[in-house]
């Protein structure tokens, strides 16, 4: 069984090689199977955070809520559009 910090540097290995599918992307380096790639490293981020998360004892759910609203009461603060939880969905 992985260690947490092994977990976590499995998670950085994932995010920098997410960095160079979306660099190929935009076009500014090239990659075979794209979307595919993209796909793929997206899961695999998402599944260690959620691995993180577990192994921390981290309630994600009630994390991410509490911090979209912060999110949210800062924006509205700085004078931006208001963001709802229905909002949330779309990015």
């Amino acid at each position: 069984m992985w260690t947490r910090e092994e977990f976590m540097l499995g998670f950085v290995g994932d995010v920098g090689d997410l960095a160079k599918i979306v660099m190929a992307q935009e076009g500014a380096r090239d990659m075979p199977s794209g979307r595919a790639a993209l796909e793929h490293e997206l899961a695999d981020c998402l599944w260690s955070v959620l691995v993180l998360a577990h192994r921390y004892d981290v309630d994600l759910d009630a994390a991410f809520l509490h911090t979209m609203d912060q999110l949210a009461q800062s924006i509205t603060a700085r004078g931006g559009r208001d963001v709802g939880r229905h909002d949330r969905g779309q990015v």
